[in-house]
């Protein structure tokens, strides 16, 4: 049985290791830490409560059709609540929701569309104009990834007012970057596959169970060829003419036959030099987590998005009791104390939940991601490394290489089946893992 050792325990490496696991490779899995996820997982609250929250809520879409099969491999993607609403709430309480209706793709939101309220027909004429262009321009333009998202949007007459509360709230979320930082690639590509290619699509999943569960021990019980190693930190990768001869973890060493790195970028230089991988295009984009306990529910919403404000999203996580806010892009809370930003954020709820000024904040905790993803920015596509290395027995996985999508969960999936697949070539052995995409 050929052999393989991944380095991460994040998506990506645990994509790989599913994928080769379940093609008969005898597979050794190391994670630095304690958990699986990398940062898409959970752990217990601060405190005596025992509660176990994620570190930020993670999202799919259901064009996110590697991550399904990803969980569909692991036996739970039972555990992904799907939701067809979309709710958005403007300062002071006013909600719209956008839905699919009865009218096939792209027109499937025509109905929902046209009755948002906080969108006025200018504005939705200029939004239905743009996105008649994605669907026109997304694969014959060439420069989409040499211009920003913002520059884009503008070319094609958008409101200012269509930018800040369509546009804005979606992309910044999906690509977890700024408009005028985010080529223009991603976001259509988010447009593209998400809203106008099938009617259902756009459906938002939400796990119903903390995200280490869906990676926990039960899970792995069925792919029996798979060892993890957790607490157990790769020290270096031996690599002796031309290929890599194994790896220290634990002050012992270990072989395989193929290795898999999926670490993150900052990381890889160091891990393996002998890459001489180029880093200094890429930076990151932080991601901030609010999760606040009052002593009341103060909404019946599972989720919204929350116009104009610092805060963009909110999820329902216990009867309106227990809230997480998510800000993408945070740098402007990354150096924010602590205190200031639960007094923010608490003070932006009220805007849109009365009750939020009544109720008190029974406790609070706070997650700056300052690594959550890549930055998507122009030109930085060309520069993504592929799956393959220069040793013919290593391979790279990560939401940051080349994996034909931006920094997403999808992204992650879809860089470990990449890495799985050429490993199964070079065995003699090939296999397909990688779903193509909706459209």
């Amino acid at each position: 049985m050929p052999s393989a050792i991944v380095i991460g325990g994040g998506l990506a490496g645990l994509a790989s290791a599913v994928a080769l696991g379940q093609s008969e490779f005898r597979v050794d899995l190391f994670e630095a830490r304690g958990f699986l996820g990398g940062r898409a997982t959970s752990y217990p609250a601060p405190g005596e409560s025992g509660e176990v929250i994620d570190n930020c809520q993670h999202v799919l879409l259901r064009c996110c059709v590697n991550l399904m099969d990803f969980y569909g491999r692991l036996g739970v993607a039972d555990r992904i609540e799907f939701h067809q609403q979309f709710f958005f709430i403007e300062p002071g309480g006013r909600t719209s929701s956008l839905q699919a209706g009865g009218l096939p793709a792209p027109l499937h939101f025509t109905g929902s569309f046209w009755d948002l309220k906080f969108l006025r027909i200018v504005d939705k004429l200029a939004i239905a104009r743009a996105l008649w262009a994605i669907r026109s321009e997304h694969a014959k333009r060439e420069d989409l990834d040499q211009i920003t998202m913002l520059d884009w949007l503008r070319e094609k007459g958008q409101t200012e007012r269509a930018i800040r509360r369509f546009w804005n709230p979606v992309l910044v979320s999906a690509v977890n970057e700024d408009l005028d930082r985010m080529a223009a690639s991603h976001g259509f590509q988010v447009f593209w596959l998400g809203f106008l290619a099938h009617a259902n699509s756009y459906e938002m999943g939400i796990p119903a169970v903390p995200l280490a569960d869906l990676y926990g021990p039960q899970a792995w019980q069925r792919i029996s060829t798979v060892r993890l190693h957790e607490r157990a930190a790769v020290e270096r990768v031996i690599i002796e003419d031309g290929a890599v001869r194994g790896v220290i973890a634990g002050g012992e060493r270990y072989q395989a036959d193929y290795y898999v790195c999926a670490l993150p970028f900052e990381r890889v230089p160091s891990a393996i030099p002998e890459l001489d991988l180029n880093m200094e295009k890429f930076e990151h984009s932080p991601i901030t987590g609010i999760h606040l306990w009052f002593d009341r529910s103060l909404t019946d919403l599972p989720h919204a998005t929350l116009l104009d404000r610092t805060i963009q999203w909110m999820f329902n996580k216990c009867g309106g009791r227990y809230l997480q806010l998510v800000v993408s892009a945070s740098r402007s809370l990354v150096e924010m104390p602590r205190a200031d930003v639960i007094a923010l954020a608490v003070r932006e709820l009220a805007e849109f939940f009365p009750l939020a000024a009544e109720a008190k904040l029974e406790k609070a905790h706070v997650v700056k991601e300052i690594r959550a993803t890549f930055s998507a920015r122009p030109g930085l596509e060309k520069v993504r490394p592929l799956s393959t290395t220069k040793f013919s027995n290593l391979f790279l996985a990560g939401d940051w290489t080349r994996s034909g999508w931006p920094a997403t969960m999808e992204g992650a999936a879809r860089s470990g089946y990449l890495a799985a697949e050429a490993i199964t070539r070079g065995s003699g052995h090939e296999r397909k893992f990688l779903l193509p995409d909706i459209a």
